[in-house]
């Protein structure tokens, strides 16, 4: 792998109280980028004080799109060292959107070592004050400086992090959800699997529906049908029914959510039987109906494990386990965040130790 090269800032931002953080606010002293030329392939990989970037006006990520990123974060355990959860599947799964979008896939090695060589050089950002973490925002982008539709020659590989707290405000507070039946966020063969900001930016006007109408987040239906569920607003979605466990299956417009993988994986260890199909909101009002929707929860990276505690569909509307936290979403959310804090064994070997 080639050397990263270290400039250190010479001014050292003032840290954030950590009892008092915003996500996504406060970003550290430093950040990793590295090019990417046609012909050359990626090069100059380097860690250099945090700053804005120059890019060219025509540059083809403010045009057309052509960007993927990443989310996952490091945590501070007991003893005061750091770990990571799950570090390689969020770089397989930023080569997996490369791919998509047709940018040019990060070798794994140097993807990986552009997140552990920030992190450590920037670890007293790292904080220490319970469910907090250091949250890592990996993204390519393409810039090359010429209007028209075709993908870019250069482009750029960068790492940028920042100390986090509780992803929503209320904590485990159960959320209310309202089904999107106006909006599509992807359909399949577009891009719902990959992660890229156009999914996102496809949301915010049914976001921001949902939150006049009060409720905190979209439930999003299929493109096609219009009638089976897909994901719950930036996060996977799972539904506890008569005592097994439903999740929307990966059709292509679902994103392969490592929470995902891992609530999933923690399930079956504990004997329940996890369905990934197609779900209809029809079903899941009927259940509510006759009793059988114990739990619902959204599974993702910013907020780990967050609880449904309320659906609604125009007037219709179901509340969930008395809108409380269920007892499967709480230990999910105990047993996860465990793992990542140290606090409990690592049955699957997902933590990195730095």
């Amino acid at each position: 792998m080639q050397e990263i090269k270290i400039t250190r800032a010479e001014q050292r931002k003032e840290k954030p109280d950590s009892s008092k953080l915003v996500f996504g606010k406060y970003m550290t002293d430093h950040m990793f980028v590295v090019d990417y030329d046609e012909g050359q392939g990626w090069h100059d990989a380097r860690i250099v004080p945090y700053a804005p970037l120059q890019i060219d006006p025509a540059a083809k990520v403010l045009h057309y799109a052509q960007e993927i990123f990443e989310g996952l974060k490091a945590y501070r355990t007991a003893d005061g060292s750091i770990q990571l959860f799950r570090p390689m599947d969020n770089v397989r799964r930023l080569n997996l959107s490369c791919e998509r979008i047709a940018l040019p896939e990060v070798p794994e090695d140097l993807a990986l070592a552009g997140i552990t060589e920030l992190v450590k050089l920037d670890q007293k950002w790292v904080p220490y004050e319970k469910d907090t973490s250091l949250y890592i925002r990996p993204f390519v982008i393409g810039l090359d400086p010429t209007l028209g539709v075709h993908t870019s020659h250069h482009c750029q590989y960068i790492v940028i992090v920042c100390p986090v707290g509780a992803y929503y405000p209320e904590g485990l507070a159960p959320t209310k959800i309202y089904i999107e039946d106006q909006d599509v966020r992807a359909v399949r063969g577009g891009t719902g699997m990959a992660k890229t900001g156009g999914n996102y930016a496809a949301s915010l006007r049914a976001g921001n529906r949902a939150e006049q109408k009060g409720y905190t987040q979209v439930l999003w239906l299929d493109g096609v049908h219009r009638k089976y569920i897909e994901e719950v607003g930036a996060m996977n979605v799972m539904f506890k029914v008569n005592g097994k466990i439903l999740t929307p299956d990966l059709n292509g417009s679902v994103l392969d959510g490592i929470t995902r993988r891992s609530c999933i994986q923690l399930l079956k260890d504990w004997g329940y039987e996890v369905e990934e199909r197609r779900i209809s909101a029809e079903e899941l009002f009927q259940a509510a109906k006759d009793g059988t929707l114990e739990e619902a929860w959204g599974t993702g990276t910013a907020a780990v494990v967050s609880p449904i505690g309320e659906l609604a569909e125009g007037d219709e509307k179901a509340i969930i386990n008395h809108n409380e936290i269920g007892p499967v979403t709480q230990k999910l959310y105990d047993t996860l965040t465990g793992i990542q804090w140290g606090r409990v064994p690592d049955p699957h070997g997902w933590i990195m130790k730095l």
